[in-house]
């Protein structure tokens, strides 16, 4: 089997194996895109909070 042949039979199968996909509604997708960046936003804001608090009490606690 030639090399062309091989690239032709992969592309074969990869559009077989992508007509089995279930691929989700375009309002689910947008729906998951939401909710991992409120997640990554909560988290931001969590560690943000965290740093702060930590770094205000190493200076409180090295410095006085």
């Amino acid at each position: 089997m030639g090399n062309l042949e091989k690239i032709k039979n992969y592309f074969k199968e990869v559009k077989v194996e992508m007509d089995k996909v279930d691929w989700p509604s375009k309002q689910t997708t947008i729906d998951y895109t939401l909710i991992v960046i409120g997640v990554s936003a909560a988290t931001a804001v969590f560690l943000g909070a965290l740093d702060y608090f930590f770094g205000l009490g190493l200076n409180i606690f090295l410095f006085k």
